[in-house]
Parts: structure tokens; sequence; C-alpha cells
């Protein structure tokens, strides 16, 4: 066997000093992977201690509790009066060992050595800028959010004794704490008659919807959306396997007279939609077409996917209560976000549905999310039963609707005769339709130019269509002059 002197181990260890990772485990793992990739065979014979600290310039302690380790993963054997010797065997190592700087052993593959299937279903249609503005699909502001009192709240359920038994084991079924004061909330908010029996407990809707999706879903069903809706629920539908039809929709939202005509031609599975504030274009579904949907539905037998989108927030009147409140067949499932007015980081998805389905979706989800989030749900569920969630839902209401009052003033000063839009009765976004030629592609391009985003994710364009979906809850009144003035500048030189 050649002597270990020869083989180049600076090649193939390269030391961190910044990491936080120890020196000795560093080397370690270098020549383990490199007895993994067949540098050093089996029967190699490792320099001395000695030797080798002075070739990587490190104490010969490291060294030793190099050795010490590879021993206890079982790498290597020392050999009273011999050495330590390679123990994994592996091919022949070529008579040229060289590694080019390109082939460091510290460097991890850039590709499998293996096919698998890509998806561009899944192709992430979201992006991000750096923008100082940005106009987004209609998000909370977090400067609002109560972050001292939130996080006084998970600190002492942290340190609660009563809880720390909780963290202790994985729950896929939810907290029931939780569950039970969630259902106590969507039975006062919402109409519902549920018990916890009938919550689920996940991460976000659209684990919600994939989980749906999982269980009623088979490759070739037909699932009916609106002609404009929300596009990453449909590229959850899609990689299911399933077939989307749309119907249109209008100032009622969306035209049941059309949704009965599929369903004389063909089987229906699944409708899905947004009532409340339809996604992208703010409607709510009007009193009458609720009740038809749920007579279609009874009479065809299919499932309607019920998305409480931006329930919360309404402005002018009463919210209209869920098509799940009328329900009385088990036809609705009825999912959506609890929390929405809160810090991302607090807030968590659900889905309401009858036992016998909810048996089945705790399958699922206890192999996608089975530990959960024990604390965060303890921590919502305080915030229900002490009205916290209620309070402060008042107060962030009052502000969001100032500010859809002054971004309506701002968009009807600006564009009075070339935008067209209905002030949203709720949500935190506004529809707004374009009545002159815009290229909206352009547009986007120009305005990043000046320090405003806009995603494409918010341009709607086609022969007969120019029409864009503005969030402003997330924008103060100087932030909504200020984009509005970049926005106003480029539309001036499109003209």
């Amino acid at each position: 066997m050649s002597s270990p002197v020869i083989i180049p181990y600076q090649s193939f260890v390269q030391i961190d000093r910044t990491s936080a990772t120890a020196v000795y485990l560093q080397i370690a793992y270098q020549l383990i992977n490199a007895i993994q990739r067949g540098y050093l065979n089996a029967g190699t014979k490792l320099p001395g201690t000695r030797m080798l600290s002075e070739i990587l310039e490190v104490h010969r302690k490291t060294i030793v509790a190099v050795y010490e380790e590879l021993d206890a993963q079982g790498w290597v054997e020392t050999r009273p009066n011999k050495g330590t010797f390679v123990l994994r065997k592996k091919e022949e190592r070529p008579d040229r060992f060289q590694i080019s700087l390109e082939h460091q052993l510290a460097l991890y593959p850039q590709k499998t050595g293996y096919s698998f299937t890509e998806s561009n279903l899944l192709d992430n249609p979201f992006e991000h800028s750096a923008c100082e503005y940005v106009f987004n699909d209609g998000t909370p502001d977090i400067r609002l959010t109560q972050i001292e009192y939130l996080s006084r709240l998970y600190s002492s359920n942290m340190k609660r004794k009563s809880n720390q038994r909780k963290f202790g084991y994985y729950n896929q079924e939810g907290s029931e704490y939780f569950k039970e004061n969630l259902s106590n909330y969507l039975n006062l908010s919402r109409g519902l008659h549920i018990s916890k029996k009938n919550v689920l407990i996940t991460r976000s809707m659209e684990m919600s919807v994939y989980i749906i999706s999982e269980i009623l879903l088979n490759a070739g069903d037909i699932v009916v959306v609106a002609s404009l809706s929300y596009f990453s629920v449909n590229m959850i539908f899609q990689k299911s396997g399933a077939h989307i039809l749309q119907v249109p929709i209008d100032a009622e939202g969306i035209q049941t007279d059309a949704v009965r005509d599929l369903c004389r031609k063909h089987r229906i599975r699944m409708l899905y939609l947004t009532p409340h504030h339809h996604y992208p274009t703010t409607v709510t579904l009007s009193a009458r077409r609720r009740i038809e949907l749920l007579d279609l539905a009874n009479e065809y037998g299919f499932v309607i996917l019920e998305d409480d989108y931006d329930y919360d927030f309404h402005y002018d009147k009463s919210a209209v209560l869920p098509l799940a409140s009328a329900d009385t067949n088990g036809m609705v499932i009825y999912a959506g976000s609890f929390g929405k007015s809160l810090a991302p980081g607090f807030r968590t998805g659900f889905i309401v549905a009858p036992e016998n389905l909810m048996s089945e979706m705790r399958k699922y989800l206890g192999i996608i999310d089975r530990q959960g989030d024990v604390l965060m749900e303890q921590v919502l569920g305080e915030m229900i039963e002490e009205g916290e969630i209620h309070r402060h839902l008042k107060k962030s209401i009052k502000v969001y609707h100032q500010r859809r009052d002054v971004f309506t003033t701002l968009l009807e000063k600006k564009f009075e005769h070339i935008l067209h839009f209905q002030k949203p009765s709720g949500g935190l976004a506004v529809w707004v339709e374009w009545q002159q030629p815009v290229n909206l592609l352009q547009l986007s391009n120009a305005c990043a130019k000046d320090n405003l985003f806009i995603p494409k994710t918010l341009l709607y364009q086609n022969r007969n269509l120019t029409a864009m979906r503005l969030g402003f809850g997330h924008l103060d009144e100087a932030e909504m002059q200020h984009s509005i003035n970049i926005l106003e500048y480029h539309i001036k030189k499109q003209s």
C-alpha cells in the first residue's frame, strides 16, 4: 500500500475556522467523505497523528480526536505497533491521485445521479423584489400586529408547567384546546353548528386544499372554478390530475346558470369558490346564488369547497354567512386561515367537514405534519378565549377601512376616466380594470425601475380584459400616495 504521505490530504480536507462545527469534526467528516467516494481505499494506512497534524496545520490532539471519531463510527481500525487503517471497502483508487478544485470533496453534487419527474405545474409563481414600494394581492400590515403581546403570550406558554408535558409528544390530532376554542369562534362568527370533532388544523390554506384533493380527487375528475380564480389552488387541482372547467363571473359572483349547464354535460366532482370576497375580483356571491349552488350540489352530488378568503375583513355591512352555515346535507367543505390579521408566524389553516371525512383527513395530516404546532395552537386558543382576537380585529378593521377609502379616493383622483372599479365592501385589495390600452407587463417592469414592485400574479390581461388586483392593506397613506404617483407616471408614458 502506498505511503500515506503522498496522499494530498490538504486537497480534500478544508478547515473553516469560522464554522460553528468543531475542527476535529470537520476533518473527520471530510475523511469519511473521502472513504465513501473511494479516494481512501480499504486498507489505506493513515498518517500518524503528529504527521497529519503538521500536514493540516492543527494541534496533534485534534487529530487524536479525529481518529477516535472515525474509530467510533467504524470507518478505521487501529492496529498495535502498525498504525490506523481504513476499513471501508471501495473500488481501487486510480494510480494518479489528482483532485481538481472543481471536484473537491467539500463540494456537494450539483445534480442527482438518477432521473425523476419534474413538474411545471408547481413552478413557484411568487416573485420577490428589493423595491421599497410594493403592490401585493391584499395582505395585512404587520406593523399593526401586537408583537409584544404575542411574544409575552408565547413565552408564558413555554414556561407554564402545565403545558410542558404537551410539548414532549407528537399530536397529529392538533390541540384539543385550540380546536374547541376555534370551533366556538367559527360558530359565533360564521353561523356554523360544529364541534371540535369537525375541525382539522393545518399550516395553511394550501395544505388544506392539498389534503382535500388527495382524498377526494382522482385523475380525470372535473373541478369547476371561476374564470378568474386563485392560481395556487388551481395548481394543486391540476397536480392531482383533475380537469379544470371554468365558469364566468359577474357582479353577483360565479354564474350559477353556467354551473348548471356544466352539470348537465359532465359529471362534476367539485366546485371551488371564494364567495365572501371572490379572488381576485373581490365581489360577494349573492344570497340567491348561494341557495342555487347548494341546491345544485344536492341535485348533482358534487362537493363544494368553500374558501373563506378575507372573511374577517368587512367594512360597510355585516359579513354574509358562508354556504357551510346553510348546508344540511354535508356537501360543503369549509376551509380557510385563522389569524390572518396577525403576523404570518401566528397564523394557521383549518378545515371544517363532517366527522367521517375528518377521520380520513387526519390520516393524511399525520403523514405530512405529524408533530403539528401545539404551542402556537395553545397561544391562538388563549387569544380566542380571552377575547383578544376580537379586540385586535376590531382595531385593525378600523385602520383598513380608512385605508380602503384613502386608496380608492386616490384611484378616482388619478385615473378618473381610464380606470373602472367598485369600492370593495371588505378585504384588503381593489380590483381595477383599465379602460384604455395598457401593456401590463411593460408597466410592471417600468414601475420596478422606479422602486415600485408589481408582481405578475396581480396582472390579468387577455383579448377582452386588462385588469389588476391591487392590495392596500399593507400601505399607510404616504406609501399609497407615492405608489400611485409612480403608477400614474408610467401610465401616462404608455399613453
